[in-house]
Order: C-alpha cells, then structure tokens, then sequence
C-alpha cells in the first residue's frame, strides 16, 4: 500500500470515529489527514507528510477548541430564549395528593409540579421551566393572572 492511500484511509478512520463520537474533533483530525494524503500525492518526502498532517489537523483542532471556548458559552438567559414556554399561563383546577398537577397547554394535558415548595393553590399559575415532561410552575396573584396560551381554546365573542 503506498502513501497516499494510508492517509485516506486514516482519514476514512476518522471520519467512522467521528460519526460515532459527534464532537467535531476526529473531523479536524481527519482534515489533517487528508492534508498529509495530499502532500503524499505531491510527491513530497514521508517527514513532510506528518508535518501537513500536524500543523493542519493540529490547528484545526486548536481553532475549534478556542472557537467552542470563546463563541460556545450558552448563559441562563440563552436557554430561556429558547424556551418559548416561559412564562406561559396555565389553569390549575385541582392538585394530587402527591403534589401534581394535571394542566392543559397547547391542545394536551400536562403533568405540573411548583417550582419551589409552598401551598398548592388553585388558580393561574406561571411556567417556570420544564423538568423532562413536567412543566415547572409558580402562582400567579389574581392581579397577575393572564389568559393561558392555549391554542385549542376557542374564542366565544360576545
């Protein structure tokens, strides 16, 4: 087997190790190869090949760590915008002895639990965030309370 081939199937290796891990690193280090592939078929001597290989998947890998570290940091603040039901309201009509609630949002019945322990309350209750499939929620005072976002609700003028 000459050279140019061991590299692309190193490279190959990579990218099978890369579909398995999903961390984007075994891909730089499989552009690295292919680089050192592509020095083989220039006909440049074994020594450079390893140079193309560690300077190009080297700095790749290099580059994608100090990208995830500098632009990767999600804050609190970036995971509530993405979470749409935030802040939401929901009606609770009853609460089990076991401390959930059942409670209709979007066109389904949810399970609820409060966020922080106190007096289950009837009544209009905020979203606070979401445990699995459990939405997190707080009360609301009466002044607070605001229609629930409840896109099967019909709308009966008059």
């Amino acid at each position: 087997m000459d050279n140019p081939t061991a590299w692309w199937i190193l490279a190959g290796f990579f990218v099978a190790m890369e579909l398995v891990s999903g961390t984007f690193y075994l891909l730089m280090l499989a552009v690295g190869a292919v680089a050192g592939a592509l020095a083989a078929h220039a006909g440049l001597p074994m020594p450079w090949h390893w140079v193309a290989f560690t300077v190009v998947g080297g700095g790749a890998v290099i580059a994608l760590y100090l990208t995830r570290r500098i632009f990767g940091k999600r804050t609190a603040a970036d995971v509530r915008h993405d979470n749409l039901d935030l802040g939401a309201t929901v009606d609770v009509s009853a609460w089990s002895a076991d401390g959930v609630a059942r409670v209709h949002y979007r066109g389904s019945d949810w399970s609820a639990r409060l966020l922080r322990r106190g007096p289950l309350q009837t009544g209009p209750h905020r979203i606070a965030g979401q445990d699995g499939n459990v939405l997190l929620i707080e009360p609301l005072p009466a002044a607070q309370a605001a229609p629930s976002l409840d896109t099967n609700a019909q709308h009966n003028p008059g």
